[in-house]
């Protein structure tokens, strides 16, 4: 019997689908001691993770490598220091995976399965606030949804990008792009389609990936009296294993009228720093230098 929880199966599928065949092949020899013999990719990978004792054991294996980790846990959304190394990688990840246990129903910590947000994440903005209202609750989750889906569509992490497109969006969004790095750009687009093209072509052809952070220095909401929820992100930009700089977006999401828990977004502000303009300092978990008085502004 495997040692998984549900949640870490899935989490564990997703990192060993980014193993070669041979690979897995491998693995599932070293797993079982060669005891079970497998055909393909598909029966290794349900090998290897029924014989897994645990998913730490799992993870340590050599041939889970550490960018391996690193990726997912950036498709995740949670970010790591690029120079992370493997150890902390799976520190990390473990203690996304007892996160999302911690915070599901006691009926459903036993193996009954849910949707994990990988699944949802193609979908509309749909969230899910069971008990009573918390702004911050909205934040992460939209956080988690949002870049998510927008990494999917970066041709470099080599998965099937998710549903992303206008419909996300409210028809008079606006975004206002602001990028220093070497010299001072600033962009605006007005409208569901440019807004939703003009990000589209940071993931898409620019090849980034947007590493939010989280953690409570560098996500702050606020739900202003008119409807409209401010969710403020801090996170570090990568192409591939280098880290490019830091960004700082805020964004403003009004619900859907007669459907309480869908959201579209109303505006996003978008500030990217080049390390140039860090003068040096290393990038790992920014913090937002934006104060409450500031987003109290943007919802008047």
């Amino acid at each position: 019997m495997s040692g998984l929880s549900e949640t870490e199966r899935l989490g564990c599928t997703e990192i060993l689908k980014l193993l070669s065949n041979r690979d897995l092949l491998s693995l599932s020899d070293t797993v079982t001691n060669k005891v079970i013999v497998v055909e393909n990719s598909s029966e290794a990978l349900e090998t290897i993770l029924i014989f897994s004792k645990n998913a730490e054991e799992l993870l340590r294996r050599k041939k889970v490598q550490r960018d391996l980790i690193f990726r997912y846990l950036a498709k995740q959304g949670v970010a790591m220091a690029p120079i992370s190394d493997k150890h902390q990688l799976v520190k990390r990840t473990l203690e996304l995976w007892k996160a999302v246990l911690d915070k599901r129903p006691q009926g459903l910590k036993d193996g009954t399965r849910e949707k994990e947000p990988s699944e949802t994440a193609s979908d509309t903005l749909n969230l899910k606030v069971t008990v009573g209202f918390d702004p911050q609750v909205l934040g992460q989750q939209f956080c988690q949804w949002f870049f998510q889906l927008l990494n999917s569509q970066n041709p470099s992490l080599g998965q099937a990008p998710q549903d992303w497109g206008p419909q996300h969006f409210w028809p008079d969004v606006k975004l206002r792009l602001l990028a220093r790095a070497g010299s001072v750009q600033m962009e605006e687009f007005l409208g569901a389609e440019l807004v939703s093209l003009r990000l589209l072509a940071l993931t898409k052809e620019e090849r980034l990936l947007l590493s939010p952070n989280l953690e409570p220095l560098g996500l702050r909401t606020l739900a202003s009296p008119h409807g409209m929820v401010l969710v403020a992100v801090a996170g570090t930009i990568h192409r591939d294993s280098n880290c490019l700089g830091i960004f700082e977006q805020i964004f403003g999401l009004i619900r859907i009228p007669l459907e309480n828990n869908s959201w579209k977004i109303k505006f996003v502000n978008l500030k990217i720093r080049g390390q140039e303009a860090l003068g040096g300092t290393e990038a790992t978990a920014p913090a937002l230098t934006y104060n409450s008085t500031e987003l109290q502004l943007l919802c008047s």
